[in-house]
């Protein structure tokens, strides 16, 4: 058994190293988003890869929805398949195994691998990189994603109501630590494949140690770890998804609240030549 956790903890370590093969729909993720476009329009990247002739409506399984969160329901399924006593490995096992290898284990780096996979856009975009997306509305999907992630995490760590490995607090599913460094990684990805798949990789690499780093310091269950996992990147997923117009593009309706003799109320406001481009576009009846 000593010999099978270590080689469980060596494959849990290095799972980002094969990324493309184990996201197989992630790695295809910004094709599978898309059809084929120039790089600045990221926002594109989440249109379905393949387009449908006349109305023909595209199979389910090539959706933006499902392509979106396929992955990431796969790592939530199994980890809440361990919760507890649960599953053909579970959480009990892992903690019982790690215990037994790692009794005195205790570090601190999982909390400054947290941002890592940011620190590497960043420094990448200054050694002028160029990502998928601007500043701007890179800055945008990372708010929507970080929003999405907070208030998912915190509210199921409300409701779950389950005790630490370490008896510390009943906050224990998911893991925030590895939500959020899957989503930061999952956010790289995105913005760096068209540069070079190793990027995603490293990110993916750091995201998955904090993962296990917190297992290590006991501070979480393997249930915890890959719940959180899959929150990150369905997160990551959902803010691109949502985001459809990049800033800057004029939008054609708006709504605005108004406040008219002392009435609170919407006031909306239609862009009819800017609507009627979009329907002259061949792909604006098959998003």
């Amino acid at each position: 058994m000593k010999q099978a956790i270590r080689i469980w903890l060596s494959l849990t370590l290095t799972f980002g190293s094969f990324a493309p093969q184990v996201f197989a729909q992630e790695a295809d993720s910004l094709k599978k988003y898309q059809a084929p476009v120039q790089a600045q329009d990221t926002l594109k990247k989440y249109q379905d890869s393949t387009v449908a002739q006349g109305n023909t409506k595209a199979p389910f399984f090539k959706s933006k929805a499902f392509k979106a969160t396929i992955v990431p329901a796969i790592l939530i399924g199994y980890g809440l398949s361990t919760i507890k006593g649960n599953g053909i490995y579970s959480s009990y096992d892992a903690k019982r195994d790690i215990q037994r290898n790692f009794p005195n284990f205790k570090t601190s780096i999982d909390d400054a691998l947290l941002i890592a996979p940011y620190v590497e856009l960043a420094l990448v975009n200054i050694l002028n990189v160029r990502s998928n997306n601007d500043f701007l509305n890179t800055a945008l999907v990372i708010v929507k994603a970080e929003a999405i992630f907070g208030i998912t995490v915190f509210g199921i760590k409300q409701v779950s109501n389950l005790e630490r490995p370490n008896g510390e607090n009943f906050e224990s599913m998911p893991s925030g630590h590895t939500a959020q460094a899957f989503l930061a990684a999952s956010i790289v990805h995105s913005e760096l494949r068209h540069r070079s798949v190793w990027y995603g990789v490293g990110a993916y690499t750091i995201a998955t140690s904090v993962g296990a780093f917190r297992m290590l310091n006991n501070k979480h269950w393997q249930s915890d770890v890959f719940v959180g996992a899959g929150i990150g990147m369905l997160s990551s997923h959902l803010a691109y998804l949502s985001h459809r117009n990049r800033w800057g593009r004029k939008p054609s309706i708006v709504m605005s609240p108004t406040y008219v003799f002392g009435q609170p109320g919407f006031a909306m406001n239609i862009n009819l030549d800017e609507h009627r481009k979009r329907k002259q576009n061949p792909l604006y009846y098959k998003n």
